[in-house]
């Protein structure tokens, strides 16, 4: 079944050359105890590794079943040693760190064969050989003889067809020589077996054939084969699971337990680091959102008329800083001309549109209408004009106006003419000034002619405020709430206010009584005072007297149809005192009148933090299709914020995981030189795995595997310890800051940790473990 044609085999050192083999020619039968005897440097042991496809002949031809070698392939090697060969050598070759059941079955575990077939047939082999009783010790733990029965039954694992056995009784006393040779002598019954020997007396005994070599050279065969025995030959491909790999490996570092620990620890200190800052991170911004959610649940969503946005850098302008390249010299620009002034055109279309808005995503709706007033106050038999002054107070934000989309002209918006306060879409919720303000006196506002007075958190609010109501200066210093609830103002007709001149301008009228008694006077009543509640952050109303905004339309309704409203549509000067007028002017002071009821600004109240982006969405819709010049801005500060304070916190943690990267650096540069020293300690384990049938990348795998453990059990220790670690930083950070629980970890980034550190010592593992699938598996079985 074996033939060897004119094999030759020469060995180069620099200049030297020694023929190892030189020209040899032998033919083995199917069975047979063939024993192959020579001098130290006679070849013995390179023509069994010929045979064995441990090692390449220069020349010749080797034929199995008929089969050439001359093309194999290391696949075609690897699986002809894993197939066809079964290795008995002198120093036993057995893995130290498997148990005897896992030494026989390593070679099983490369043909692919399933896991209990495997254990089953590797305890029969065992009690063939006479260790039934031994199967769970390790190789340190046997006598010379016992190591060698448990090589034969590794030998036999794969049912090969030949047995090479290279000086098997060598390290044996005569006694145990014989029981090896006997149960060598029963296997060549049915296989063919060739032993390489010094031992004449028991070749003679026991060999059904003898080789003599010299030099290289067959000087003697006592029995030669004229022909081969032609049989089947086939190749099974070999494979070492990754699971198999993990095993093998696991077993080994289980010998190195407190170096791999001390490995791991190390390993594991980036990803603790990495591992707490995330855990920070990702708790400082729950509570950040969380603040951020109390703070702008009632922060509205802003569409004013006039929108500034920012232009993209065009390319003139890039072209322009690329110019600019004299270091000496200051060259200004315009930031202004960065920025576009889009114009939002308030459509009757659009007003119902955001009319429309679903009730559970916007609670409430306030408007900014620029119209003037006219109240009149009556006391003691006295009467006189008062103002109300109060405005849209962006929780002093009023220098962001210009941000985004955020109209310019917010900054200015505080006065008179601004104070309407937000209407609630659901009439059966409770009221926007309900929800978020208290109620100090009186009683919340129940119908369009209902004023509210608001007062800040230290019951203050500006002495021009109650000074334009009327109040005198000797009053302010002891005023109380119920000197104002119940204060009643009346508000007057435009054509009642203002009276035409002979020159055809409108002026005042200063007939205060008269306008005070009209009947198309309005009647308002000052009905309570509030203050914010403590969850309202920002507050949008500022302090001051507010109104419903029914009643403002409610005065243009009536206004548009007065005498100075049509005068004005009329006429192109300032039908007050004559002055010239541009269109803008003209029309911000109809509107002034009463004659326009445009809101100036809209402000949007979602239900809740999260519905903010559903009503963006809303607001996005309108926009579908239409023209750049059609759409609608807004502008939302929250989102704003949030996005604000959510960039300033992922550069910070990017920042500090790069500090922390270094250590993994450093941990992958120290995971390369742990695999390579575990490479040497395991040289001659990749031989006995080579002569097993193990391909080049399932050498590899199995360091790929140790390196994975070692990354795997990093992973978890440093993910273990930074658990264990949020807990004094919690309390150290509680004791600062009252904020519980702040160190985070989450199980995704655990997860992803743990990934990385697989990743990482996978990546410093890689060249050492090509370095062990690329060791000659002769020179490794020769490693000790």
């Amino acid at each position: 079944m074996l033939q060897l044609k004119e094999i030759t085999k020469n060995y180069t050192t620099g200049e030297f050359t020694q023929t190892a083999l030189d020209r040899i020619s032998i033919s083995f039968r199917k069975t047979e105890f063939v024993a192959v005897l020579g001098e130290s440097g006679s070849g013995k042991t390179t023509l069994l590794n010929i045979i064995g496809g441990l090692d390449s002949y220069d020349s010749g031809e080797m034929m199995i079943s008929g089969v050439s070698t001359a093309d194999f392939d290391e696949i075609d090697w690897d699986a002809y040693r894993n197939n066809s060969i079964g290795f008995i050598f002198q120093n036993y070759n057995l893995i130290p760190h498997l148990n005897l059941v896992d030494n026989v079955i390593i070679g099983m575990s490369l043909s692919g064969m399933p896991s209990d077939v495997k254990h089953k047939k590797a305890l029969q082999l065992l009690a063939k050989v006479g260790l039934e009783e031994h199967v769970h010790k390790t190789p340190n733990q046997l006598s010379g003889g016992q190591m060698q029965r448990v090589a034969i039954a590794r030998a036999l694992a794969n049912d090969p067809n030949i047995i090479l056995a290279d000086e098997p009784t060598g390290a044996l006393d005569t006694e145990t020589s014989r029981q090896i040779l006997d149960l060598i002598k029963e296997i060549a019954q049915d296989k063919l077996v060739i032993m390489v020997t010094h031992n004449q007396a028991l070749a003679e005994v026991y060999a059904d054939r003898i080789i003599r070599l010299s030099d290289g050279k067959v000087v003697d065969d006592s029995n030669p084969a004229d022909s081969t025995d032609q049989g089947e030959f086939e190749l099974n491909k070999t494979s070492m699971s990754f699971f198999a790999a993990l095993r093998l490996s696991g077993k080994n570092i289980a010998t190195k337990k407190w170096r791999t620990t001390l490995t791991a620890l190390a390993s594991s200190l980036g990803i603790i680091g990495i591992a707490l800052i995330l855990g920070l991170s990702s708790g400082f911004r729950v509570h950040i959102d969380q603040f951020q959610e109390d703070a702008l649940t009632e922060f509205p969503i802003i569409i004013a008329q006039t929108a500034s946005v920012l232009e993209h850098e065009p390319n003139s302008f890039q072209n322009q800083e690329q110019d600019h390249d004299d270091p000496e010299r200051i060259y200004p620009f315009d930031t202004g001309k960065r920025r576009i002034s889009h114009t939002n055109t308030f459509t009757p279309e659009y007003l119902e549109y955001i009319a429309k808005i679903d009730p559970d995503i916007c609670s409430s709706i306030g408007y900014v209408r620029m119209v003037n007033l006219n109240l009149l106050r009556r006391r003691d038999d006295k009467t006189f004009p008062v103002t109300v002054s109060a405005g849209i107070n962006l929780g002093g934000m009023g220098s962001m106006g210009t941000a985004g989309s955020m109209s310019s002209g917010i900054t200015s918006m505080r006065g008179a003419g601004l104070a309407s306060y937000p209407e609630t879409l659901d009439q059966s919720a409770p009221s926007y000034l309900e929800r978020n303000y208290d109620l100090l006196a009186g009683s919340y506002p129940n119908s369009e002619t209902d004023l509210v007075l608001v007062i800040d958190r230290r019951n203050r609010v500006d002495h021009t405020v109650l000074t334009n109501l009327g109040f005198s200066t000797d009053e302010l210093a002891d005023l109380r709430f119920d000197d104002i609830v119940g204060t009643e103002l009346k508000l007057i007709h435009n054509d009642d206010y203002y009276i035409r001149t002979d020159m055809g301008n409108f002026i005042p009228n200063n007939n205060y009584d008269a306008m005070y008694d009209s009947p198309r006077s309005i009647t308002l009543t000052i009905t309570g005072v509030v203050k914010a509640k403590p969850h309202l952050e920002i507050e949008i109303l500022g302090t001051g007297i507010v109104y419903s905004d029914r009643l403002v339309q409610r005065i243009t309704a009536a206004a548009s149809e007065s005498e100075i409203v049509k005068a004005q549509k009329e006429c192109d000067v300032n039908i007050l005192n004559l002055s010239n007028l541009n269109a803008a002017m003209k029309q911000a002071l109809i509107t002034s009148f009463g004659g326009d009821d445009l809101p100036q600004m809209i402000f949007l109240f979602p239900t809740n933090f999260s519905a903010k982006d559903a009503v963006t969405s809303y607001l996005d819709a309108y926009n579908v299709n239409k023209s750049s010049s059609d759409r609608i801005l807004y502008t939302d500060l929250a989102s704003t914020i949030t996005e604000m304070t959510g960039g300033i916190m992922n550069a910070i943690t990017l920042v500090l995981i790069g500090f922390s990267a270094i250590s993994l650096v450093v941990s992958l540069i120290m995971i390369g030189i742990i695999t390579y020293i575990s490479v040497l300690e395991r040289t001659k384990e990749i031989g006995i795995l080579r002569a097993l049938g193990a391909r080049k990348k399932d050498i590899t795998r199995v360091f790929n595997a140790e390196t994975f453990i070692i990354g795997a059990l990093a992973g978890f220790l440093g993910i273990t310890i930074a658990y264990l670690l949020t807990i004094p930083i919690n309390n150290y950070i509680y004791n600062l800051t009252n904020l519980r629980s702040v160190a985070q970890l989450r199980i995704l980034h655990a997860v992803l940790l743990v990934m990385l550190s697989i990743s990482l010592t996978q990546i410093g593992g890689a060249i050492p473990a090509v370095m062990a699938a690329k060791k000659d598996p002769v020179e490794a079985l020769r490693t000790e």
